[in-house]
């Protein structure tokens, strides 16, 4: 029997080699492939998400810093607030406690400090709102020595004997008879310690020496930053093995705390030269970034598991497997299409959140100031009416040359609402002021010229005690017209119910220039609450109570103090100081205008 003949492959061997060694280099391709996507793809992530937290991270900072700023500031004014407090100034004349400690109380509940406490002239503590306290000395305490040496708010840190910082303002009280006691105000910054521990990994702030003052970590305070980080990274090889494996590929670290890398953010405290820093550990960039990688990864292991298959099947089933594969990279693609939607419209909303929050802060800074200028114009206005009243009765009765004098005034009034809508606007700013010498005689007489028609519709007496010489000061003086005219504004005010209206006016000059605007009016009910902006006894119309914080604020910049009282036989008294001008500067100034 003949056998049947074999059909032969009509491929030949080497086609069949050829194949084999294809297949091969596809294998390897996409190995390579592979290799080199997760490298690029891992420093890329790497990159990306190392920049997103430390955005995060800068601002949180931000946050933390304004936190500090913000409850510094707000307890600075207590001081000077329970300084004046006749309760307490009336304790300390007469030596009765008795009440003294539930008045602080009560005043904490509504200030939120950490404590309030009441020194008597020796160092004593004769209340507080911690009543552990009572009966200490602080005789020898920088808190008690340095504000007997001050008249205004004193801070100071101290740090007790658990290693804890304690921030203190203290300021002196003083009665006629002069010295009568310090009030200290604790200011309790410990909390935000706490706060920080809950959201970021550590968090450290430090005054302008260096020395750490609040940390969430306790062993910190009192050291430096760096004697604070001078725990080296992993000494053995297994340590570093392992840190290596769990942080592959990572950014060069900023520090290292307890052998872990970690990224450092660091900022300013706009107080005494705080700085402010937090440490990130990279796990949350490790871990997002492991998660693509193992998508990635996966992705591939997929490809060449398909890649063998295909390899080893006929070619009917390479198309199935060819159209399940493209399906699997279709859901893959409009998956990340959805999170690239969802991360842009994250950023977005983030975007529009920020820019309606700067909105917001301009809308409020404008309001300010326009409530402000309406203030501030509405004295020259009203000067304007009464010189358009006169003017108009002046060309009826043919005196035209007349009429030419009051509108020459109305054109000065004109310019001066130019230079208070200016100098208004150099207040909001708080910055950019330049001082010259000032005769407060002369920006006296112009106060009184502006004031004149309300002065002389009203009938008000008028005294006024200069001094034979002039009276200088460094500071502006279209200011300086601007305190006199709404002093000038309140004494009317006050005296519009009085039978025999009066008004003094005293300057004098000695250690400091003082002006003094005294009317005969009923007098002053809340002096406290009286520089407050938007505080006022008036009708509503008639003032929105910014004079006197404005009036405040301009004599703080120069320099001085504004100050209100009682007169002894009745009315209210004003008084504005400011640091006279030395007689070297007058000579030079002189000089030079020359």
């Amino acid at each position: 029997m003949t056998p049947p003949a074999t059909t032969p492959d009509p491929r030949p061997r080497g086609a069949i080699r050829t194949l084999s060694l294809r297949a091969r280099l596809i294998l390897l391709g996409l190995v390579v492939l592979a290799i080199a996507t997760v490298a690029v793809t891992n420093r890329f992530l790497t990159d990306r998400f190392t920049e997103s937290t430390r955005n995060r991270a800068v601002v949180r900072l931000a946050l933390y810093s304004g936190n500090l700023l913000s409850e510094l500031r707000q307890n600075a004014i207590v001081p000077q607030l329970l300084a004046r407090d006749p309760t307490l100034i009336s304790a300390l004349a007469s030596g009765d406690y008795s009440q003294s400690t539930q008045r602080l109380i009560s005043f904490n509940e509504e200030i939120s400090a950490a404590s309030l406490t009441l020194l008597d002239r020796d160092g004593r503590v004769v209340a507080s709102t911690n009543r552990e306290t009572l009966g200490e000395n602080y005789r020898e305490s920088p808190v008690f020595v340095e504000a007997l040496r001050s008249k205004d708010n004193i801070f100071n840190i101290l740090q007790d004997e658990g290693r804890r910082f304690r921030f203190f303002y203290s300021r002196r009280m003083e009665t006629q008879a002069g010295l009568a006691g310090v009030i200290l105000v604790e200011v309790g910054l410990g909390k935000y310690e706490r706060a920080w521990s809950g959201i970021s990994d550590a968090v450290l702030v430090t005054d302008s020496e260096g020395r750490i003052i609040l940390a969430t970590e306790p062993r910190w305070r009192g050291l430096t930053e760096e004697e604070a980080l001078a725990r080296e990274p992993p000494s053995s090889a297994i340590q570093r093995a392992l840190q290596a494996t769990a942080d592959w590929n990572t950014l060069p670290p900023d520090a290292w705390v307890e052998g872990e890398a970690v990224m450092r953010v660091g900022g300013r405290v706009s107080f005494r030269g705080w700085r402010i820093a937090s440490f990130t550990t990279y796990a949350s960039v490790r871990e997002k970034v492991n998660g693509f990688l193992a998508l990635e990864i996966m992705c591939f292991a997929i490809l060449l598991a398909l890649a063998f298959y295909v390899l080893n099947r006929r070619a009917t089933l390479r198309m199935a497997i060819f159209q399940r594969e493209s399906a699997e990279l279709r859901a893959l693609n409009a998956r990340l299409q959805r999170e690239i939607a969802e991360r842009q419209r994250v950023q977005e909303n983030l975007a529009v959140a920020e820019q309606t929050l700067a909105q917001s802060s301009k809308l409020a800074a404008l309001g300010e100031m326009s409530a402000a200028v309406s203030h501030e114009l509405n004295q020259p206005l009203a000067a304007m009416k009464t010189y358009l009243a006169g003017a108009r009765l002046l060309l009826g009765r043919n005196r035209p040359e007349e009429a030419v004098t009051a509108f020459q005034r109305i054109d000065d009034l004109i310019e001066r609402m130019g230079a208070i809508t200016k100098q208004l606007k150099s207040y909001a700013r708080q910055g950019g002021k330049e001082f010259a010498p000032v005769n407060l005689g002369d920006a006296l007489n112009s106060a009184l010229a502006m004031m004149e028609p309300q002065l002389r519709q009203r009938q008000v007496r008028i005294t006024r005690t200069l001094p034979e010489t002039p009276v200088l000061v460094m500071g502006d003086q279209v200011r300086i017209e601007q305190v006199m005219i709404n002093l000038l504004r309140n004494a009317l005010d006050a005296i519009r119910n009085v039978d025999d209206p009066a008004i003094d006016i005293l300057l004098a000059a000695g250690e400091t220039a003082v002006l003094t605007v005294r009317d005969n009016g009923h007098g002053l009910e809340d002096i406290d609450n009286l520089f407050e902006p938007f505080y006022t006894t008036k009708e509503p119309g008639e003032g929105v109570g910014l004079g006197l914080a404005i009036s405040s604020g301009i004599v703080n910049d120069m320099g001085g103090r504004l100050t209100a009282r009682n007169a002894a036989g009745g009315g209210a008294l004003f008084e504005m100081q400011l640091p006279i001008l030395p007689e070297e500067p007058r000579t030079g100034g002189q000089s030079a205008a020359e």
